[in-house]
């Protein structure tokens, strides 16, 4: 991991770390949710393209991207698992990534998930990215099965040929593939990637990696261990909660990345009954009802994905509604 951030007298990032933090990839980037709306109901514009009975709306999607980065997030992540892409028809997933390339402000970044069932398809959707304008993209390893080490190295070279800077994702849990720390060193090694999502949970792999592959950037990639990887030196975030608490999560891993303990411990103990969702399997669910309560639209998600349960309702709702009076919002 890169080192924690060091700062002046006046507590000014000093210019070589700013320098250091300045890949696309760096700071919070939000794997957003997608608004779904029921056909015929009302709100913002969207279209069925036969993606089944609940519609994107592209309008509210936009509005979600530019109220991220109006509340200090640098950047976001379509078409991740938080996205539903896996249950996109290729004309929504597509438009996904131009509507919020289009909504993105000057150096906000995008960088949209493409994974997919085979390598070539990963490939399309990366230069698809490519050509929408997105600054790097992030690759789950083979996902349809439990590939073995040579057939993730050859899934990320296919993809690499894109041209774009590639952040690996490791879900073992999803995917049954984990990228452990000296896969991504050989990864790191031929130039196929730049950074990993790292969603293992396991905090002390971003120091193997650092000793393996200086130079990898290891990226937080669940909400639970944010304050954990920010304090061991974490250049970025790829996150779930900012979608409903964006200025509490970018405080939190600000004041973490600098150090500031005595603002970032509070902030972390009273998030944490919500940043624990991102590790359960219902996060998206739990995500976007957090959404709602606060004022966002969330609304439901597509099959096979159902609502929560009574008592998921309520943990989140509680959870939210504390956040929420701690001024949280």
């Amino acid at each position: 991991m890169n080192e924690p951030i060091e700062r002046n007298e006046s507590n000014e990032p000093n210019e070589s770390n700013e320098q250091v933090r300045a890949q696309p990839w760096h700071g919070v980037l939000v794997a957003t949710a997608l608004p779904l709306r029921s056909n015929g109901e009302n709100g913002e514009n969207g279209e069925d393209n036969g993606g089944g009975a609940l519609r994107v709306d592209f309008d509210a999607y936009a509005d979600h991207v530019a109220w991220l980065a109006a509340n200090g997030c640098d950047g976001v992540t379509p078409n991740g698992s938080l996205g539903e892409y896996q249950t996109l028809t290729p004309q929504e997933r597509s438009r996904v990534v131009t509507t919020a390339v289009e909504a993105a402000p000057e150096g906000f970044t995008v960088m949209p998930g493409v994974a997919a069932y085979g390598a070539d398809e990963s490939l399309r959707w990366a230069e698809q990215a490519g050509e929408a304008g997105a600054r790097a993209v992030m690759l789950l390893p083979p996902n349809s099965y439990r590939a073995d080490r040579r057939a993730v190295v050859a899934h990320y070279r296919t993809v690499a040929r894109a041209g774009l800077p590639v952040v690996a994702y490791n879900n073992p849990f999803d995917t049954k593939v984990d990228l452990e720390p000296d896969l991504l060193a050989e990864l790191y090694g031929e130039g196929l990637i730049v950074a990993v999502k790292e969603f293992s949970g396991d905090v002390r792999r971003g120091y193997r990696i650092a000793e393996l592959a200086p130079g990898l950037d290891v990226l937080c990639g669940a909400d639970d261990v944010s304050l954990e990887l920010a304090v061991a030196g974490s250049p970025g975030w790829v996150s779930g909660y900012p979608n409903a608490f964006p200025r509490a999560c970018v405080t939190l891993w600000k004041a973490a990345s600098s150090g500031d303990l005595e603002t970032a411990l509070p902030l972390y103990r009273t998030l944490h009954p919500l940043l624990r969702w991102d590790s359960r399997t219902e996060f998206v669910q739990a995500i976007k009802a957090s959404m709602d309560l606060v004022g966002r639209y969330g609304g439901p998600c597509r099959h096979p994905r159902v609502p929560l349960t009574p008592e998921q309702e309520l943990a989140v709702r509680r959870a939210t509604e504390k956040a929420l009076a701690e001024g949280l919002g």
